[in-house]
C-alpha cells in the first residue's frame, strides 16, 4: 500500500512538471510569435513629421527621425535603447521631438524621403536631425552607433549631445 502511494505521488510529481513543461513551452511560443509593430505603413508619413516639426517649434527643440521598418531588426533595436534606456529616452526627450517613419514593401515614404535629402542611402535604421523649421542638420548611418555587437549607448549618446539645440548655439563656442 506504501509502495503504491509512493508510486502514485512520483506520478503526480511527474506528471504535474510534465504540465509546467508544456505550459511554459507554450507560452514562450506564444510570445516568441508576437511581433514588435513600431512602424506603421498606413501612417500618414507626412502630418506626422509636420507636427513634430510644429511642436519642435514650440518647444525650442530638434526633431529626430528614425526611418527604418518592423522588418529590420537592426531598427527594432535601436528603438530598444531609446526606449529602454533611460537616460537615452531623456536625453531625446529633453531636445528632441521624436519621429518614426515606416520604410517597408507596403510604404516606402519615399516623397518624406525625398524631402529629407534620401536618408535611404544608408541603410537601415537610419537618423535623421531637423531644425524646428524642418530644414535637414544631419543624416547619421546608425551603423556608426554600434560596437560589440549593439548599437552602442555612450555612441548614441554622444551623437544625441552633438546635435541638440544647444550644441549648434554660436554663442556656446564664442565663449572658449
Amino acid at each position: 500500500m506504501i509502495e503504491s502511494t509512493n508510486q502514485l505521488k512520483i506520478s503526480m510529481r511527474s506528471s504535474f512538471l510534465r504540465f509546467l513543461t508544456l505550459l511554459f513551452l507554450c507560452s514562450a511560443a506564444v510570445i516568441g510569435q508576437q511581433k514588435r509593430v513600431l512602424y506603421h505603413p498606413e501612417a500618414d508619413a507626412a502630418a506626422e513629421l509636420d507636427a513634430a516639426i510644429a511642436q519642435a517649434a514650440k518647444g525650442g527643440k530638434h526633431v529626430l527621425v528614425q526611418v527604418g521598418g518592423n522588418w529590420c531588426p537592426w531598427c527594432l533595436r535601436l528603438d530598444s535603447l531609446t526606449t529602454y534606456n533611460p537616460e537615452i529616452r531623456d536625453m531625446i526627450a529633453k531636445d528632441y521631438e521624436f519621429v518614426l517613419i515606416n520604410y517597408s514593401k507596403e510604404n516606402k515614404n519615399l516623397p518624406i524621403l525625398a524631402r529629407l535629402e534620401y536618408p535611404q542611402r544608408f541603410g537601415f535604421p537610419v537618423l535623421v536631425v531637423l531644425d524646428s523649421n524642418g530644414e535637414r542638420l544631419h543624416t547619421q548611418d546608425s551603423g556608426f552607433l554600434e560596437g560589440g555587437g549593439r548599437h552602442d549607448p555612450e555612441k548614441v549618446k554622444t551623437f544625441l549631445r552633438a546635435w541638440t539645440p544647444a550644441a549648434l548655439r554660436p554663442d556656446h563656442y564664442e565663449k572658449e
